[in-house]
């Protein structure tokens, strides 16, 4: 047996630990709201350079101002050794797509409307170079559904975060027919740089864990409405009987009543009536009573 051949590779190179995860370079945010702004500031505390693209200037300006509001807290709390003024100058608000043409990520973060996604969508493919990603934060949409809507689906996968995507430590990464391997191992990779944990899942109504989110609330929901218990009962037998740490009918509040009846009917619509939202849901979307950035839901919230 010949005797292996020494390596070209100098010793300490080869005896290096592995590089850490790193996020892109400059990442994109199309939708500045509750969702886009936490994904935003995400990326920021990471060390991404993130631009963030609203409709209107009003509504960007909204976005700076809500994204700056959040860094502020994660600097006071000492979240991270990055000062304010660092942070807020890697961040930039634009209306123009164009902004996205140097993005090596582009993720979607508009309302759970399948025409809006898909408007978005082709709005960022246009904008971006070849070799960028592009992402939605679909809760419920199919991935090959709206990456057939796309040039190049290869590029395209979901990255599902949760609300409040800082306090979070989990991103749904959701893999399309189409979806190119090594882009799922990036965003594998960018997700663990976040300080976040990846949960990579198939292309199936509701994924993961909206799926099994929704069918817990819509139970919740329908008990409050047969009377079995106080919305605050039934949520303290899961927080502490389960170890939830909020129960569903206060996690429903916080992601808002219209997002979970748009999950549910969705839902109903590929898995059938079990996922049928009940009557008390529907009626408090149709009252405007959303949940915490109402006012009003399920609870009483003093912020809007």
């Amino acid at each position: 047996m010949s005797a292996a051949r020494p390596s070209s590779e100098p010793q300490a190179r080869r005896d290096a630990a592995p590089a850490a995860p790193a996020v892109p370079v400059r990442v994109g945010v199309l939708g500045g709201g509750r969702m886009g702004a936490g994904i935003a500031h995400a990326f920021l505390l990471a060390g991404s350079q993130v631009v963030v693209v609203e409709r209107d200037e009003v509504a960007a300006a909204a976005a700076g101002e809500r994204i700056r509001t959040s860094l502020q807290r994660s600097v006071e709390r000492g979240s991270t050794d990055r000062t304010i003024a660092a942070l807020e100058g890697a961040l930039e608000t634009s209306t123009d797509a164009a902004v996205f043409a140097d993005a090596g990520l582009v993720v979607e973060a508009v309302p759970e409307d399948r025409a809006l996604k898909v408007e978005s969508l082709l709005r960022i493919e246009a904008a971006v170079a070849r070799d960028a990603a592009v992402a939605s934060n679909t809760s419920s949409i199919s991935i090959d559904d709206l990456g057939a809507e796309l040039a190049h689906p290869e590029r395209f996968l979901g990255l599902h975060f949760f609300n409040p995507v800082p306090a979070s430590a989990l991103v749904e990464v959701v893999v399309g027919a189409s979806t190119n391997q090594e882009l799922v191992d990036d965003a594998r990779d960018w997700v663990a740089a976040l300080g976040k944990t990846a949960v990579v899942v198939a292309d199936a109504p509701g994924f993961a864990s909206s799926r099994l989110g929704v069918a817990i609330a819509l139970e919740a929901i329908r008990m409050l409405e047969e009377g079995v218990a106080t919305a605050a009962d039934i949520d303290a037998a899961m927080e502490l009987g389960y170890r939830h740490p909020t129960g569903p009918l206060r996690t429903t509040d916080i992601v808002g009543l219209d997002v979970r009846l748009g999950i549910a009917e969705e839902l109903e619509a590929k898995l059938g009536a079990r996922f049928a939202p009940p009557q008390l849901l529907r009626d408090l979307v149709a009252d405007g009573h959303l949940g915490r950035k109402t006012g009003r839901g399920f609870y009483e919230w003093s912020e809007g």
